[in-house]
């Protein structure tokens, strides 16, 4: 067997820190001296996620390769395939690198092309209410070369095989969490720019501050609740502005903290009182995972797996996405603490049952050296 590193090219929509990004550089991390990355956004100033990337991995963010960004045409997709082949392996990740998906698509049957690797983790604020049927017929086609076409969440395993007629190249891979990292006994920091006064109750999320996020929906939901409730969102994105004005109008300007971006979230989760979410469009949210593994009870709306996420007990809490119900929810459980560490402790239990990273880490890395045609454990021995 080849015992070189693997040479790997990550094609992203972004690469801001959000899901699907943190799981990439969790593989990244866990993987070491056994692989080498590139990696390619298609919206190019969206690098957050960089700075999470271990010391000592090998991973680089050229300036001369061929844009994901642009429309679909063949001198794009032959550039694009011929940057491929000095690679092993090629991982591309949701709607924004299906370009690069439909170039290996049209010339692999004519070039010497690396295997590729689709994931699907989700779907933005413009299909989240209804599947965009060009784009399901864009990926039918496009997928077709794919070795495997990876997703979360049982959701997204029945669109693959039904609507983007994938059938077996799908499976279904859980993400996974350091569960060590938000133990009790953890490591915590400070929450950023924020004093936290005895009375108050910290409804926390972590989430990129995008669209599909719909957090003034979050903000409007906390305007409902007492005044001793405050809103921490940690995450950056272009809705920062949104988030903000929004919890002006509302009158709780001072109750809504944006703390940033956090490196490591678990260091700070656990200050929260409650995870929530607000979304329009989730899958399988590592949010909801982090607030598991941290004891929390969790807010959120019916989308996705989150129901069949959390520990029965917190399903009450599982409500439909409109303020009103996402403030009764938080409101239910702001003065009863006991009620908070019941639900949390049965989250805690289901996390470290279902959503054990390291269970992740051995399925991707299996998957992957297969495709690569290397020795099943190459990536983690």
């Amino acid at each position: 067997m080849n015992q070189q590193p693997m040479r790997i090219l990550h094609l992203h929509s972004s690469f801001s820190l959000g899901g699907k990004e943190a799981r990439a550089v969790r593989l990244m991390n866990a993987f070491g001296k056994r692989a080498q990355h590139v990696i390619l956004s298609a919206t190019a100033d969206a690098l957050g996620a960089r700075d999470a990337i271990a010391p000592g991995i090998a991973a680089d963010f050229p300036n001369d390769a061929p844009s994901l960004e642009g429309k679909p045409a063949p001198g794009r997709y032959w550039r694009l395939a011929h940057y491929f082949q000095q690679f092993d392996l090629l991982l591309s990740y949701n709607w924004g690198s299906m370009d690069a998906v439909m170039a290996h698509r049209l010339l692999s049957p004519i070039m010497r092309l690396p295997p590729i690797i689709h994931h699907e983790d989700g779907f933005n604020a413009d299909e989240s209410e209804r599947l965009n049927p060009k784009r399901n017929a864009f990926r039918r086609l496009g997928l077709g070369t794919a070795d495997a076409v990876v997703v979360p969440s049982y959701r997204l395993e029945q669109i693959a095989r039904t609507i983007w007629k994938q059938g077996d190249r799908v499976q279904r891979i859980s993400n996974g969490i350091a569960l060590r990292h938000y133990s009790v006994d953890a490591l915590t920091d400070p929450l950023p720019g924020l004093v936290r006064h005895d009375g108050q109750v910290i409804v926390g999320t972590i989430a990129g501050l995008r669209a599909v996020k719909d957090l003034p929906l979050l903000v409007r939901a906390v305007a409902q609740t007492p005044t001793h409730v405050h809103l921490v969102i940690a995450g950056e994105g272009p809705e920062r502005e949104a988030i903000l004005a929004e919890a002006a109008r509302c009158g709780i300007a001072d109750r809504v903290h944006l703390i940033g971006f956090v490196a490591q979230p678990a260091r700070i989760v656990r200050h929260f009182d409650m995870m929530a979410l607000s979304s329009l469009s989730e899958q399988q949210p590592i949010a909801v995972m982090e607030g598991m593994a941290a004891a929390l009870p969790i807010i959120a709306p019916q989308v996705g797996d989150v129901a069949d996420m959390v520990a029965p007990s917190n399903r009450p809490y599982i409500v439909d996405r409109d303020a009103g119900p996402l403030a009764g929810a938080i409101k239910a459980l702001v003065d009863d603490p006991a009620r908070r560490a019941v639900i949390g402790a049965d989250n805690r239990v289901r996390a470290a049952a279902e959503f054990d990273e390291n269970q992740m880490i051995g399925r991707y890395a299996r998957l992957y050296a297969r495709a690569a045609k290397r020795d099943a454990d190459f990536l983690i021995a």
